[in-house]
């Protein structure tokens, strides 16, 4: 026995009912439109990944970037406006 009780002559009479009810042509079209889509899944996926990944990288830029003192003089007036 096969797949929850369905043996391969089950299988095989199922495949040959699908055939003929939807035809060769569709089922090979349904099945290119079936490939490109998980195909672009994948590709959005590895995206995201590694937007994530340049996302996290600019985050430990601008944490070292606070981190940095920058010296230097400060006029009487700024000083005012402060």
């Amino acid at each position: 026995m096969g797949f929850g009780g369905i043996g391969p002559g089950s299988l095989i009479l199922i495949l040959i009912i699908v055939i003929l009810l939807f035809g060769t042509k569709r089922l090979r079209s349904m099945g290119s439109d079936l490939g490109s889509a998980l195909k672009n899944f994948k590709k959005s996926v590895k995206d995201g990944q590694s937007d994530e990944e340049e996302g996290a990288e600019h985050d430990k830029i601008d944490t070292q970037a606070q981190k940095t003192v920058i010296e230097g003089e400060v006029s009487k007036k700024e000083k005012d406006k402060a």
